[in-house]
């Protein structure tokens, strides 16, 4: 019955309909119609139809317990959160189910990048409803600018945070790194976002090419193969010498300019011709500098 397997888990009847619902997409790798929990339920009672493997103890490596631990941990860690009961319950489930496995987690400290203080305004400002000022550099111009937006949530993606706001100066929906935050007021003015700010879809990845971006081309030797799984790409060709094609767009020419240069001898600028001379520019007086 819903009402003893909540009870069992001490949450409510309507966070385990939510868990439920949940269980619908977990199972096991491949994640394919036979891998995939299956059950149903009619009215106060619920039946188990594919377990995909949940019927069996879970059993962690050394590996997995630490990963978990330390994930935890370092989400305990971020102020402004919510449901740190939550946290703390599961974090000491895990603990006590990795057992030995998880003691080496105690000597790994952990550091977050952001400080604290940019953090909890952020957050404060999330939760009054009040719009903030921000010092915020921007490295592609190696320049500090100040604004004023109108913050819409947080963000947590690829390891970083970061602060979704409608921003007044650019009157547009801009995404800001918090480890790039100089300072940070929460100003004693209501957070006003136009209704034209929708929040972006980050599932995909940060960045989402234009059609007027401009489409570069790049030679991938083995070692920079990891360019197409790391940015969108329009074409990927492999030459059948261990060269991948791929044509992307790129939204600054100079973030394409640093990639090239990242890339080292595993990465040639094929097109535009323009981009080819500034990276060679580019690389020719990093070394000149080696040689000063």
């Amino acid at each position: 019955r819903l009402t003893d397997v909540a009870g069992a888990f001490s949450v409510s009847v309507e966070r385990l309909r939510k868990d439920l619902d949940l269980l619908w997409v977990c199972g096991l790798p491949g994640h394919g119609p036979g891998d995939l929990i299956d059950l149903e339920w009619e009215g106060e009672r619920i039946t188990l139809l594919e377990s995909a493997g949940v019927d069996r103890p879970l059993r962690l490596t050394v590996d997995e317990a630490l990963a978990l631990v330390v994930a935890l941990r370092t989400l305990a860690e971020t102020p402004g959160l919510t449901e740190r009961s939550a946290l703390d319950r599961t974090l000491a489930k895990v603990e006590l189910a990795a057992g030995a496995a998880a003691l080496p987690a105690g000597r790994v400290e952990v550091s977050l990048e952001v400080s604290e203080q940019v953090l909890t305004a952020a957050a404060t400002a999330l939760e009054t409803g009040c719009a903030v000022h921000l010092r915020y550099l921007v490295p592609a111009r190696d320049e500090v600018t100040e604004r004023d937006v109108d913050p819409l949530r947080l963000l947590l993606v690829d390891g970083r945070s970061y602060l979704e706001a409608w921003c007044r100066r650019a009157a547009a929906v801009r995404l800001f790194r918090l480890d790039r935050v100089q300072s940070i007021v929460v100003l004693p003015e209501p957070s006003a976002p136009p209704e034209q700010a929708a929040r972006r879809d980050v599932g995909a990845g940060l960045f989402r090419p234009s059609p007027s971006d401009e489409l570069i081309v790049l030679a991938l030797r083995p070692g920079a193969h990891w360019v197409v799984d790391a940015h969108p790409c329009e074409h990927v060709t492999d030459r059948g010498d261990g060269v991948l094609v791929a044509s992307l767009r790129v939204g600054d020419r100079a973030w394409a300019r640093r990639l090239a240069l990242r890339l080292g001898d595993q990465g040639t600028v094929l097109e535009p011709a323009e981009l080819a001379a500034q990276v060679k520019t580019d690389a020719r007086a990093a070394l000149a500098a080696y040689e000063v």
